[in-house]
């Protein structure tokens, strides 16, 4: 029905693969890799079809955006922040992961299919288990990351 509803919009630009292109997609990340409520081994990362996809996990079930969707937009900020008693590092294992891991899958870990279009905002502690290479005045600068 959402989907639909995006859909009629007759202004709503669209990519070359039809996809709407939205001005800003702000999305958060999970340690666990999961983008929006995309999460990983779920068959519904690989949809490349659809615009909104349903997410039966929890209850009540929601829905999300598509990967493709979320990487069509003009400017895609992915935001990681925060710490817990759990994880006194934040979420600094899983940007690692999703930055510099070149052998996690789409599959494995959702995140990393907007790893060439998305400006990464994070804080000093989800950003700590990066290298020096993506470290620049506090703010993480290379390929698009800050």
């Amino acid at each position: 029905a959402y989907q639909a509803q995006l859909q009629a919009l007759e202004d709503l630009p669209r990519n070359d693969q039809g996809f709407p292109v939205f001005d800003l997609a702000l999305i958060g990340v999970g340690d666990d890799g999961h983008v929006g409520s995309l999460y990983p081994n779920r068959d519904e990362v690989l949809d490349t079809t659809l615009w909104v996809l349903p997410v039966d996990m929890k209850q009540p079930p929601s829905i999300t955006l598509s990967l493709p969707v979320m990487a069509a937009a003009r400017q895609v900020v992915v935001a990681a922040c925060g710490v817990s008693d759990k994880y006194p590092q934040g979420k600094s294992a899983g940007m690692k992961k999703a930055i510099a891991d070149a052998d996690l899958t789409l599959t494995d870990f959702p995140a990393v299919g907007l790893r060439s279009v998305a400006t990464w905002v994070m804080d000093e502690a989800a950003a700590s288990k990066l290298g020096e290479k993506y470290h620049s005045n506090s703010n993480i600068n290379s390929n698009n990351y800050e």
